[in-house]
């Protein structure tokens, strides 16, 4: 677990060319294959990368689907602590990996309805990135609270199952009115 606290601290640039090939690998992956290096709204831009692994999803199918998003978190507690660690700063904007893991967790209710289409792929973005942002209790508080990877990770999978649960209401309300 990292020792890092919340604290405000100035970005270091990482010097990718002098880390170990594992820490290469985990930095990579925490911050979301590059997505999570873009200058402005980092996040966001993850959580738009994230809905291009809407066709994975519906090739592997629900249950795999859920097993590999279990996979991202329960890894992605290691992934950021360790990205944290190697950039000095506790949850760094450019750590990605948490909106990978919580963006994927609003595509399931589509999966369940059978609407994994563009209109309900950009609502679930939507509502993903409302929740990272607004970040209403209980986000808010784990994300004050708790540090290292799985405080990084867990405000961004409690936004991604809220989310889920008011798209998945959102679809049961459609479908007992035949809007889908």
């Amino acid at each position: 677990m990292s020792i890092l606290t919340k604290q405000p601290a100035q970005k270091i640039t990482v010097n990718f060319y002098q880390l170990s090939l594992l820490d290469k690998i985990l930095y990579s992956l925490g911050v979301g294959f590059g997505s999570g290096l873009s200058p402005k709204a980092p996040g966001t831009v993850a959580s738009f990368v994230v809905l291009f692994l809407a066709p994975l999803w519906l090739w592997l199918g629900i249950s795999a689907t859920i097993i590999s998003i279990v996979l991202m978190t329960v890894l992605g507690v290691w992934i950021c602590d360790r990205t944290a660690d190697i950039m000095q700063v506790h949850d760094d904007a450019r750590i990605v990996w948490d909106e990978f893991a919580g963006q994927s967790i609003v595509l399931l209710p589509l999966m369940v309805f059978n609407q994994m289409h563009w209109l309900g792929i950009l609502l679930a973005f939507g509502l993903f990135r409302l929740f990272d942002i607004w970040k209403p209790w209980p986000i808010r508080y784990a994300d004050h609270q708790l540090t290292g990877g799985f405080g990084i990770m867990v405000d961004d999978i409690l936004a991604g199952i809220i989310a889920a649960a008011v798209l998945y209401a959102g679809l049961v309300v459609a479908t007992a009115y035949g809007a889908i």
